[in-house]
């Protein structure tokens, strides 16, 4: 035992060499500057494109190479930003190197916003909090790696988390803002803030970072040839030994030193050599005196030092052999014992069961059902039913020696006891195949029967309804309406139920309902319809009349109001959406305007319901303050969709097939998604205008415009030329007054004229054609009237 004691030792301090004090060199040397926390916050913003995120994906995993990565030594964590912030894994998560890059490899960017600011503030109130892992006393390290300008405030959360004591290395890759990255990192800003051309540089700053959290130190960085432990001094170093053994001339290697072979102990057996010491051993069957250098004989029975179970019998010095008590015997490995079970070694005359009692003793049982006889080794069945042992309401059926089961006569059925029996009700459990009534005959009979106003058919189940309608059995005039066993009159359409309930008189409809014809109501036969003076169409609704189909809508408009667009362009949006107003006919029932405008928040200007006339509308329009901040379009498509076009905000009923329509007015990239509501505006029948101006996203603009998507989707790049636009949109959305045409042309050009003239011609023809159908109507009404007289 003292040979594997000293063994064990030499083997540890051996392993202590090899894992500590051997230098590592090239690519997979790590950096030994102490324990250090480490918290990697990288931009995963929508303009992060996918091969660059991977690119950062690279940058961690090479740092991470160059760490010492441990839950006692650098502790690594990872956070990922956009709009929102997400925790990766935190400094306690993972203590290996291969567990962190396999997490690094699973990150799905955000693609979204930047709040930079928002996930310093989680950097120091979450990632480096004792519940995340950071440890007191050990340096807080962060590095921010970003492609473009926070959408938020940083300088004061960043100075925060620096007095906190989190240094702060800012990495800017690309479109990024060195103003931004300054007010992120920790002074002096040349060793924390790097700014590098393109994704595929940034390992750059990692070979930088790399001797800035490690320092020199030429035992670790270099072959010193130290063969047990290294000492750096400065700009050199020094071997050392471990304890028990001596450097050797060469002043690297070292030599174990071994006293028992220089004879230099004092063991009265055996000496065992450990570097620069010993210690004394006994041979077998002695044992190491409190000296620990002579030796007795060993009594190992007397001692209790020995490994039987029941019996130890003394055989000489260190020697002896085991025995059992009476009842056991000795196991094949001479040492324990094993009980003797004559039940389960047969060795027994019971008939049926055999139950050990301890070693050597058994007595006889029976199985169930079966009971001992007065022998007490055989065993007879029991019959519990025959001797009236069993408890059942109704039948008792034998299954076997001591096994019954209770059933019930017919027309019962068991209860959950298992015993008493309960009549069958077929109706009340729903068991029968009547249609619709069930009565009752007693346990498990039934007869079917119907309803009032239905007879029972000739299978005696299903019912057949008594229709008096069909069978004549009414006295109506013109329509009977038939329900079971029963019937009501009603007349033709144009015709009204008299008192009786019985017979019918037509109605002069004009005269007798609230046909709500704007111009004049015309009477047909059980009916109406409404006609409108010349010049003028009617509207979809049917009632009213307007100069064309644009003059009955609900318009909903949403401008952009994001600090992109400043002031000044604020107002001339403010002026496109009064110039789209003039081209609509403005009233209580024709077009009704609403106006939102968005951010990165939505506010409803006013909605569809407010006003009645253009010009209440164009000064409402002109006292609407600029909103600033962010670009919010998804949310304001949702904040449209869901309030602006419904009944509370003045929207018409969809039944009433008032045209509504949506027009967007943006002049840049939306912050967040548009996809879903867009899609579910036009599916909602929203007929959906997409205007843009500078750097509006044309794929944005197209994915919000309704089909065609050339008629519903406009753009310019200056904001001087959208009163070009709303010239246009009013001959979309008025298309009768424009014949089609897309585009304002002079109409003094030579070419123009010609169009002109012909434009002209075509109308007066369109115009022919009505007059010529109004008359054959009229004619048509007039013989109605002569043959009615």
């Amino acid at each position: 035992m003292g040979n594997l004691r000293a063994l064990s030792c030499f083997i540890l301090l051996i392993l202590v060499v090899f894992t500590t004090a051997r230098p590592k060199s090239g690519p997979d040397q790590k950096c030994k500057s102490g324990p250090v926390d480490l918290v990697f916050l990288i931009d995963s913003s929508r303009s992060v494109r996918p091969h660059e995120f991977e690119t950062m994906r690279k940058f961690m995993i090479d740092i991470l190479n160059t760490l010492d990565i441990g839950l006692d030594s650098t502790r690594v964590g990872v956070v990922q930003y956009s709009s929102q912030v997400r925790n990766e894994f935190s400094l306690k998560t993972h203590s290996k190197l291969e567990n962190m890059v396999k997490a690094i490899n699973e990150i799905v960017p955000l693609a979204q916003g930047t709040m930079t600011g928002l996930a310093i503030r989680y950097l120091m109130n979450e990632a480096f909090s004792p519940g995340q892992g950071d440890r007191p006393k050990v340096s807080n390290v962060a590095v921010i790696v970003t492609d473009g300008r926070p959408q938020d405030r940083v300088a004061e959360v960043a100075t925060e988390a620096r007095e906190k004591g989190i240094e702060i290395y800012a990495v800017g890759v690309a479109r990024a803002d060195m103003t931004s990255l300054r007010a992120m990192a920790s002074p002096p800003f040349e060793d924390h803030v790097f700014l590098v051309e393109r994704f595929d540089l940034i390992h750059q700053f990692g070979l930088q970072f790399q001797d800035k959290l490690c320092g020199i130190d030429l035992c670790s960085e270099s072959e010193h040839g130290c063969e047990h432990l290294c000492e750096s001094t400065p700009g050199s170093y020094i071997c050392h030994c471990l304890p028990g053994y001596r450097l050797n001339a060469d002043g690297k290697t070292c030599s174990a030193i071994d006293l028992c072979a220089e004879g230099k102990h004092d063991c009265q057996q055996i000496c065992i050599s450990s570097p620069g010491s010993f210690t004394c051993d006994c041979n077998r069957g002695h044992q190491l005196n409190d000296d620990e250098k002579t030796c007795s004989p060993i009594d190992l029975c007397a001692e209790g030092k020995h490994d039987c179970q029941q019996v130890c019998v003394y055989m000489g010095p260190g020697f002896f052999t085991c025995d059992c008590n009476e009842g056991y015997r000795l196991n094949e490995d001479e040492k324990s014992c094993a009980p003797i079970d004559l039940c389960a070694e047969g060795k027994h005359d019971c008939e049926q069961v055999c139950v050990n009692m301890g070693p050597g003793i058994f007595t006889c049982d029976c199985n169930e059902g079966y009971r001992l006889n007065v022998d007490e080794k055989t065993c007879s069945p029991i019959d519990l039913c025959a001797e009236g042992k069993h408890g059942c309401e109704q039948v008792c059926v034998y299954m076997g020696p001591g096994v019954f089961t209770c059933e019930c006569n017919e027309g019962y059925r068991l209860n959950e006891d298992e015993k008493t029996c309960s009549p069958i009700d077929l109706c009340a459990e729903g068991k029968h195949d009547c249609e619709q009534v069930c009565v009752n005959m007693g346990p498990g009979i039934f007869t079917c029967d119907c309803n009032k106003g239905y007879r029972l058919n000739e299978d005696e189940k299903s019912c057949s309804a008594i229709d008096l309608c069909a069978e004549g059995k009414h006295d109506c005039e013109q329509i009977c309406v038939s329900a079971p066993g029963v019937f009501t009159c009603d007349c033709n359409k144009g015709f009204k139920l008299n008192r009786d309930k019985r017979t019918c008189t037509n109605m002069d409809m004009c005269n007798t309902v609230k046909h709500g014809c704007e111009y004049q109501c015309v009477n047909t036969p059980g009916s109406y319809h409404c006609i409108c003076p010349e010049g003028q169409l009617l509207q979809e609704d049917g009632k009213t009349c307007g100069t064309c189909k644009s003059s009955n809508i609900d318009l909903v408009l949403l401008i952009d109001g994001s600090k992109s667009v400043r002031p000044q362009n604020f107002e001339l949006v403010k002026k496109f959406v009064n110039q789209v107003v003039d081209s609509l006919d403005v009233s209580a029932r024709g077009t009704r305007v609403g106006l939102v405008q968005y951010s990165s928040r939505v506010r409803t200007e006013f909605p569809l319901s407010m006003y009645h006339t253009a010009e209440d509308i164009k000064a409402a329009v002109l006292k609407v303050d600029y909103m600033e901040k962010g670009t919010m379009t998804g949310l304001a498509l949702k904040h449209m969709l869901e309030n602006s076009f419904s009944e509370a905000e003045g929207a018409r009923p969809a039944s009433h097939n008032i045209p509504r329509v949506g027009l967007v007015f943006t002049d840049g990239r939306s912050q967040d998604d548009i996809s879903e509501y867009a899609k579910k505006a036009k599916e909602a029948g929203i007929t959906m205008y997409a205007v843009g101006v500078g750097k509006a996203v044309e794929d944005e603009l197209r994915e919000i415009a309704s089909e065609p998507v050339e008629k519903h989707f406009y753009y310019t790049t200056d904001f001087s030329a959208i009163n070009t636009i709303a010239e246009n949109l009013k001959l979309n959305v008025c298309p009768a007054e424009s014949q089609g045409e897309v585009e304002v042309k002079d109409p003094c050009a030579c070419e123009n004229l010609v169009e002109f003239q012909q434009a002209t011609m075509n109308s007066l023809d369109q115009l022919t054609q009505k007059l010529a159908s109004m008359a054959a109507r009229l004619e048509q009404l007039e013989n109605q009237l002569l043959s009615r007289k």
